[in-house]
Parts: structure tokens; sequence; C-alpha cells
């Protein structure tokens, strides 16, 4: 994500960590990054009493689609903003960006389909294999059509954007002026997924009746190993292009490449 100056310039949104992270009383201030992945079967209340099918090796999809520029009237509920009063600020979800600054930022919320054909890991689009009934909210979806019988988790990604540095930079006319680094607005928001979990840990996840850090984090009894944060931090992307893309920049990164 990035702001676009009133002159023109942008500058690159950092991410921070989400709320309620933390384990055995840690906070989270030490966390890199700034997306929360989950996995529900139901609600956050309960993960219910149906089967629901872990995903197989070489598993992907992807949700929504960087082309898309105009408001998608409820067709895709799973693709929505929220604007942060605090970090806890949770329900007031918008299909594009906040047209007014956010106390504590913004997050981007990416729901997946959960239907599944049961039969492709993939297809040409990365998304007819799967059937969105998706709600929102993290409500839980409704049941799946025929074609697409098989009831997967339901993915959710929440990324959170510290946009409190720009507050008192918001243009004069309200304007919107925050982009995707692809050019694209806020309607163009998409996410992929690719599993990889190992073994069969997800599906005795699923087939547990865990629920959050009952499922196992650092010092707690649970179905699945789990790492510290001091451990998760460790591991870093390599950064493969040599773009300054963190001081304030003329044009998006990568446009140049493209001309």
């Amino acid at each position: 994500m990035y702001f676009k100056h009133e002159n023109g310039s942008y500058k690159r949104v950092p991410q921070y960590p989400n709320a309620q992270l933390g384990y055995e009383g840690k906070d989270d201030t030490n966390i890199n990054g700034g997306m929360t992945i989950y996995y529900t079967e139901k609600n956050f209340d309960t993960d219910g009493t149906d089967f629901i099918t872990a995903f197989p090796p070489g598993f992907r999809m992807t949700v929504g689609s960087p082309t898309v520029t105009e408001k998608n009237n409820g067709t895709n509920p799973g693709l929505a903003y929220t604007c942060l009063d605090t970090i806890l600020t949770r329900g007031r979800e918008t299909p594009d960006f906040p047209k007014a600054p956010c106390a504590a930022g913004i997050m981007a919320i990416h729901h997946f389909p959960a239907c599944w054909d049961g039969k492709n890991v993939d297809s040409p689009d990365h998304q007819s294999h799967m059937f969105s009934t998706e709600r929102g909210h993290f409500l839980e979806a409704g049941p799946c059509p025929a074609s697409h019988p098989v009831r997967v988790p339901q993915v959710a990604y929440e990324t959170m954007w510290n946009t409190t540095a720009f507050a008192d930079m918001w243009p004069k006319d309200g304007s919107q002026p925050f982009v995707w680094s692809f050019t694209g607005n806020g309607y163009g928001t998409h996410a992929d997924y690719l599993f990889g979990w190992k073994g069969d840990s997800l599906q005795r996840a699923l087939n547990d009746t865990c629920m959050f850090h009952g499922c196992g984090s650092p010092g707690m009894q649970g179905i699945l190993k789990t790492q510290t944060v001091e451990e998760m931090n460790k591991c870093s992307a390599v950064k493969e292009v040599k773009e300054d893309i963190d001081g304030w920049l003329e044009e998006l990164p990568g446009q140049k490449m493209k001309r």
C-alpha cells in the first residue's frame, strides 16, 4: 500500500502486528510483519460439528483481481477494509479504502472461498475450482453447491497497515490518497494462497476441538507445534529486486521497468 501526496510523490505504508497474537501474557510489539491468517471451520465462537477437509499438497487459489476498478455491488463480500479506531476495532467493513484518516490505521481483509470441487488443486484462473458462499465479517460460509461440494477451511487474511503518519497529509479536496503498488484502487485488492502445511498437521488441527492458542503456542500444550516469536522473526524473504521503495518516490515501484 502507498500514500500519494498532493505533490504527486508516493510513500510506502508500513505494516504492523495484529492484536492479541502474543502468548503467555507477552505483547505483540516485537512481531515482524502485519498479516494474520485464519483457518475457521464455523466462526470465532465454535468450530462446529461438520467435517472440514484440509487442502491437499499442491493446492492453490486466489481471491479478488487487480483489474477490478469499480464497486462489486456485494458480489464478493470477502474483500473489505476496516478503518481502525484502535487495533481491536472490528466489524465496520467497507468495500473500498476509508474516506478519512483512521486513528489506528487500516486493516485489509481477504476471505477466500470455502467450497472446493474436490478434484483440482488449481485451475487456469486459480479460482474456478473454488466457489464462494462467503458472507464476510467472519460469519459461517453458506452451504456448498453440488458443483463444489467439499467444504474446506475458511481462510482469511487480516493485514494491518499503519497509516497514522499520513493523517496530517490527507488531501485538502478529500480525495482518496491510498493506492496499491500495482496502481489499483481499493476495489482491486486481491490475495494468493498456496498450501504449505507439513504432513497431516492441518487436518489434525481441523479434527481437533481446539481454538486459537489452544491449538498450540510456545509453552502451551496443543495439537500443533508452533514457533516462538523470536524463531518466527528469523524467517524472512530475501530481497530480490534492487529498488528503493522506502523513501518518497516520484512514481510507484516498477513503473520505469514497464516503460
